[in-house]
This record gives C-alpha cells, sequence and structure tokens, in this order.
C-alpha cells in the first residue's frame, strides 16, 4: 500500500511530504527535513503504522527538504537510507551543505530545517542508477534524473506503475499549476528535459510529488512542467541580457509568478503554500547562474 504523510512544515499542510510505502514493513520516501520529523512519526502513528517498522529511507536528493531529516530515521529507527552516489558524501558528512544553507538562510536555517547530522556509514546506502532495492514489500529503482539537481534519482515501482519523482516533476499543490523548482547549484535545462523524457517513457500510471502529493494526468503535467520551465528560463534570460541585477529581478519575477497562479484562480493561501514550497528568488538564482554557467553567449 502507498500512503502519503503531510509534514505540516511551519504548521501549514501541503508544502512537504513523505511517501510511505508497505505495511508490515515500511519504506519512506523523502524524509522531509529533521524539523519535520516528530510530525511525521506522528503521522505514521495516526494512520497506524509503527515507525518503529521503516526499514529504508530512499531520498529523492539531498535537498534539506527532501532529506534532512534521514539521519534521526538511521539514528532512532535504524533504517537504511538510500542516495544517490553525488549525493551520499553530503549526508556522510553535511558540513558543505551547512555552510552554503546557512549563507542563504541564516538564522531561519534552524526553524525552517531543523537540525542535520551526518548518516552513519553502516546506515547509508549508495544506489547507482537503475539499480534495485527491496523494501516495503515492493522492489525500488533507482532513475538517474539530473536538471533540478545533480544528485537526484526518482524512485521507480514497476509493478505498482508508480514514481515517486522528487523536484524533477515539478511542483504542484491542490491541484494548481505545475511549477519547476530551480534553486542554485545545479539546474541544468538540457538534462532536465532529459529526465522528463526518460520518465514520459515510463508511461508512469501514478506519479508522487514531495510537493504535494499525487497529481493528476501525469502526462499533461509533465508537458505544463517543460513549457513554464522553458518560459522562465527565457524570461530570466532576457533580463540578465539588458543588464538588469538579479536583486531587482527577484520582486518583478515574484510579481509575473503571483499573476500567473492568480490567473489559474489560486487564494492567496494557496499562493503562500507554493511560494513556501517553491521561493521565487531561488529559482531566480538558480536561472541565472545556469545561464552565467554554461549558456554565457545568451546573456550577452
Amino acid at each position: 500500500m502507498i500512503r502519503f504523510i503531510d509534514g505540516l512544515h511551519l504548521g501549514r499542510p501541503k508544502v512537504i511530504g513523505t511517501g510511505v510505502v508497505g505495511d508490515a514493513q515500511l519504506a519512506l520516501v523523502d524524509c522531509g527535513p529533521e524539523s519535520i520529523f516528530n510530525t511525521t512519526v506522528a503521522g505514521l502513528r495516526h494512520a497506524g503504522l509503527r515507525p518503529e517498522n521503516v526499514t529504508h529511507v530512499f531520498v529523492t536528493h539531498i535537498h534539506f527538504d527532501h532529506a534532512g531529516a534521514a539521519w534521526r530515521w538511521a539514528e532512532e529507527f535504524g533504517a537504511t537510507v538510500c542516495v544517490h552516489p553525488r549525493g551520499a558524501p553530503h549526508l556522510a558528512d553535511p558540513s558543505k551543505l551547512l555552510a552554503s544553507a546557512t549563507k542563504i538562510f541564516g538564522d531561519q536555517m534552524a526553524p525552517l530545517w531543523g537540525d542535520m547530522r551526518a548518516v552513519r556509514p553502516d546506515r547509508l546506502r549508495v544506489v547507482q542508477d537503475n539499480e534495485t532495492v527491496e523494501a516495503g514489500g515492493t522492489i525500488f529503482t533507482a532513475l538517474d534524473t539530473p536538471g533540478h539537481a545533480q544528485h537526484h534519482h526518482a524512485w521507480w515501482l514497476e509493478r505498482e506503475r508508480t514514481l515517486f519523482a522528487g523536484d524533477v516533476m515539478g511542483v504542484v499543490i491542490d491541484g494548481g499549476p505545475c511549477l519547476p523548482p530551480c534553486p542554485p547549484p545545479d539546474i541544468h535545462i538540457e538534462h532536465w528535459l532529459g529526465s522528463l523524457q526518460r520518465i514520459m517513457k515510463l508511461q508512469p500510471a501514478r506519479v508522487f510529488l514531495t510537493h504535494f502529493g499525487e497529481i493528476d494526468d501525469p502526462a499533461k503535467r509533465l508537458n505544463e512542467l517543460v513549457e513554464r520551465l522553458l518560459d522562465w528560463a527565457e524570461w530570466i534570460a532576457e533580463e540578465l541580457k539588458i543588464g538588469m541585477p538579479e536583486e531587482k529581478i527577484v520582486p518583478l519575477f515574484e510579481q509575473r509568478v503571483r499573476a500567473e497562479l492568480k490567473m489559474a484562480g489560486l487564494s492567496d493561501e494557496l499562493l503562500d503554500t507554493y511560494e513556501q514550497a517553491d521561493p521565487a528568488a531561488m529559482s531566480v538564482a538558480g536561472l541565472a547562474r545556469y545561464w552565467r554557467k554554461f549558456r554565457p553567449e545568451q546573456i550577452k
């Protein structure tokens, strides 16, 4: 059985969720930040499940909102943490992650993400592309899906035709628009499009997003994501081309995204939920870095 637990990030529903696979033995997908650990444990118990039965934690990538609590599941319940080979060193020693995140989030680190510590070597499992892991009564296959992050796996359950997509399939909340989360430092549009082509070939019947939950019509959402990713990237490129400083692009982009969401009929509360799950300022930084690093000739 597949369930989805709301981590109630900062008390707000439908921002960060955790996939739960199995019954007697459980596997989690994207345990979220340490700040929601207790909420997730309580959510399992409320669903009639025992957190002590969690044998595996599959992380799609190592960003705090997806993997920050991995060490606690390993320490408190003995779970094995399954991760992309490029992400594993940062779970074994998160000091660089912590340093770079602290520069961005400052004194908001603790309320946003809680504590992040190393996952013990004996609890850390590096999983290669196409490698399978048996857990939660089924078989997980790792799919290397870069673009949002170079250390991104989507986890494919072939028997169930179900994909846990992390961030590679975007952010969709309450049936709203599909937005591409584009934080620095790894955004690479061509790699992302390649990952989406790989997913499209699988024709998944069900897709779960960490932000947030199961989506309707995966094929339609995938096409929507491609269209918006290219649109956002081109808009950022045009602003950079005329010499607009990044700090001045941010409020313009925030207004643009809010207008898109308003046109789709979203409430102010849902707009705020989207912003918490996918901050517009982070996408400006990530897309600007993409153009400067990989396509500088396009913004001259």
